[in-house]
């Protein structure tokens, strides 16, 4: 959370904060918290699912705009993740400014109404350029929602918040094309629009029925109806003096890049992420041809076929208490009292394997020689550990990088979403030329060979850490803030 204080010299008397009356969002009933969660999931995961719901449209769009080039048509995946990359980046600041309430009701609108324009698209510029924008819009959700959980749930319980909340992210690429293959069979290709339009309809709506949740926006709001109902300026927040938009965006901007390119965490990690989100993305594309051409099933049996990813998924996220023990289980950092960031690393080390593992596997059963139920089943560590390296990696990133970690999650975001946005599009003609058992083994050759990065930082991460010049000033910032603390408080 990025924050600018008042006046030291401000006097404590008159300093606003929450009464005990249920205004801190963290002090809100398990209810209220759990219909948030809800609400906060499936929009995430309605915006998520449009990303991939568009490819089992491509064969209609195919023939209505008479292309022949499976890659040209694929750029719709392509254009769709860029705008979650770049939105990601340019909306975080307006939910620190204003507020999330307003920044999802505006965001999600937009989102709702630029798919209007796809679903009459009259050609495929037209759905390219639409798809960018708004996806833009939607980028909002993602880059926003685990903020808005941070917000009301306490660290106790905030672990098993982000686990119930990942269901929808996670799930969305997997919901995408198993509900858009039904729909496409059925109504045709425009309809897999119109579908994913009543779900962000549903979103906005549910989302204008809760609060304000981001604690700086409701004081700076209290302390401001205090000023006014009183005409007294003295009251204030901890929170009244907002960064500008165009400082922190140049922030979001640049400190991304530069952590993305200086500090070996994010190179590692950010490279590790991306190779293994981009070849989540080629299966939306290689499903199809695995599936459909060669198998025959028709569009809505080959969106079936995206299940097992989203029961290894379903795995690891509902056996977040199981691995939470075997993280707690490390040795307790003395200064932190509690496990080291490595311990995270751990969860990524088994991901790692299962990845690969559900790859070959798949490799080796997808043609119809071998039964349909083997490349299923294969999807199943395939998505397990797709759902631990996203989940435990990115809490790797947090907890190295303490009040960095936004920065260091939107580069890694933007690389992950380059790579998940350009490989597919090298799917089609990769199966054409090597072949469904070939292609398939190359990617699971290279993940196996990246597996010595969370393997490397597992065992030697706090070294790596003690090397970062970004974490080590953070830990002289602490110190100093830790020091003048104590000398205010023997005065």
């Amino acid at each position: 959370i990025t924050t600018v204080t008042t006046n030291t010299t401000s006097d404590p008397r008159y300093e606003i904060d929450f009464d005990d009356d249920g205004e801190n969002p963290q002090d809100w009933t398990m209810l209220k918290k759990g219909t948030i969660i809800f609400i906060m999931s499936f929009s995430t995961l309605v915006v998520v699912m449009y990303s991939t719901s568009y490819t089992s449209g491509i064969p209609g769009m195919m023939s209505t705009f008479d292309i022949t080039s499976k890659t040209l048509i694929v750029l719709g995946v392509t254009t769709y993740l860029a705008g979650l990359a770049l939105g990601s980046i340019v909306l975080a600041p307006l939910s620190e400014m204003y507020g999330r309430r307003p920044v999802y009701l505006i965001a999600v609108f937009m989102f709702t109404v630029l798919i209007i324009p796809c679903a009459l698209a009259k050609n495929l510029e037209t759905i390219l350029v639409v798809r960018f924008f708004g996806a833009i819009a939607g980028s909002a959700m993602i880059s926003n929602a685990p903020g808005t959980v941070a917000d009301i749930v306490s660290d106790d319980y905030r672990a098993l918040a982000f686990s119930v909340w990942s269901i929808g992210p996670m799930n969305g690429p997997v919901v995408g094309p198993v509900i858009g293959g039904f729909v496409f069979q059925y109504l045709g290709w425009r309809w897999t629009n119109w579908v994913v339009m009543i779900g962000s309809g549903l979103s906005w709506f549910m989302v204008a029925l809760i609060g304000e949740t981001y604690a700086p926006a409701l004081l700076r709001a209290k302390s401001a109806k205090k000023r006014k109902e009183t005409g007294d300026d003295r009251w204030y927040s901890r929170y009244d003096d907002k960064k500008k938009f165009f400082p922190m965006l140049k922030e979001n901007l640049v400190r991304p890049l530069e952590m993305s390119v200086k500090e070996p965490i994010c190179i590692f990690w950010n490279v590790y992420i991306a190779l293994v989100y981009g070849v989540l993305y080629l299966c939306f594309v290689s499903y199809p041809i695995v599936f459909g051409e060669l198998r025959g099933w028709s569009a809505g049996l080959t969106g079936l076929g995206y299940v097992g990813i989203g029961i290894g998924g379903m795995v690891t996220i509902c056996s977040e208490p199981l691995l939470r023990r075997l993280i707690n289980s490390h040795k307790l950092d003395p200064e932190t009292g509690k496990p080291p960031p490595e311990a995270m690393v751990s969860i990524v080390c088994i991901a790692a394997v299962c990845v690969p593992v559900g790859e070959l596997i798949f490799a080796w059963t997808c043609t119809p020689n071998v039964h349909w139920i083997a490349p299923l089943i294969a999807g199943i560590p395939f998505g397990a550990g797709n759902c631990g390296v996203f989940i435990y990696a990115s809490n790797y990133l947090v907890h190295s990088y303490g009040i960095y970690a936004a920065s260091a999650l939107a580069g890694n975001a933007v690389l992950r979403s380059a790579m998940g946005g350009t490989l597919p599009l090298a799917g089609p003609k990769m199966y054409e030329t090597l072949g469904p058992h070939w292609s398939a083994t190359m990617l699971s050759f290279i993940e196996f060979a990246m597996i010595p990065i969370p393997l490397v930082f597992y065992r030697y991460g706090h070294k790596i850490r003690e090397k970062s010049a970004l974490i080590r000033r953070m830990r002289e910032d602490k110190e100093k803030l830790d020091s003048r603390k104590r000398k205010a408080a023997e005065r």
